[in-house]
């Protein structure tokens, strides 16, 4: 069992699909809870856990929820390598948690913002069995240089779905675009959309992140 809070919203019966969707650096769970009837996805169980509190060294020691330490933003940066680790496991066992309840791995997708987005690329990359996709939103991969080591064979394939907003000044539309080629160098299909808009989400995005889990969940 995994030591997160969640939130959970389930949009009817019987529930067939799961999204895990982690949350951006400060924020909590209930942060992506009210697109869910945007969304308009029946039968899926959405599942928003809380980061735990701690210390994040970029903002001089600040307690906060944060999936890991953050030491600055830059592509030279270091990285909190044990703490993602942590929170690897933690996820893990929010999946496995769907699977024991009877939601296959390859009916459950890993959704992240911004910090969430890289722990969604981070465990959704490295699961053992096939999940029905990534979404990745203003985001970025963390560890980059040790992926294709770690990479889990069963999700080669899996669908990407990454967003980005062009006036986004937290992390840049180019350190996405870094983090974007080197999945695809590595053979990676990344379904890839830009908006005009800041380290957010948009009305746009959400049709469109809606459109592709009705699409991942349909391909069965």
């Amino acid at each position: 069992m995994s030591n997160l809070e969640t939130v959970i919203i389930e949009t009817s019966q019987a529930i067939k699909q799961s999204v895990i969707w982690l949350h951006g650096l400060g924020a909590d769970g209930h942060d992506f809870a009210p697109i869910v009837p945007e969304l308009n996805m029946p039968n899926t169980r959405f599942i928003f856990p809380h980061a735990p509190h701690q210390p994040i060294t970029m903002n001089n020691g600040y307690e906060m929820r944060a999936w890991y330490d953050l030491y600055g933003l830059t592509l030279q940066t270091k990285q909190d390598e044990a703490g993602m680790r942590t929170m690897q496991k933690e996820i893990e066992s929010l999946i496995n948690n769907e699977v024991k309840q009877g939601i296959p791995a390859n009916r459950i997708v890993l959704a992240g913002f911004s910090q969430g987005g890289a722990m969604a690329f981070f465990t959704g990359l490295r699961y053992p069995e096939r999940l029905a996709g990534i979404l990745a939103l203003s985001t970025y991969v963390s560890l980059k240089e040790k992926l294709a080591d770690e990479a889990s064979l069963a999700n080669r394939d899996i669908p990407i779905f990454m967003a980005h907003g062009t006036f986004d000044n937290v992390i840049t539309l180019d350190t996405c675009k870094v983090s974007r080629d080197l999945l695809a160098d590595l053979g990676y299909a990344i379904e890839w959309h830009e908006y005009p808009m800041p380290h957010s989400v948009c009305a746009e995005e959400i049709a469109d992140i809606s459109h592709f889990l009705k699409q991942v969940f349909c391909a069965e």
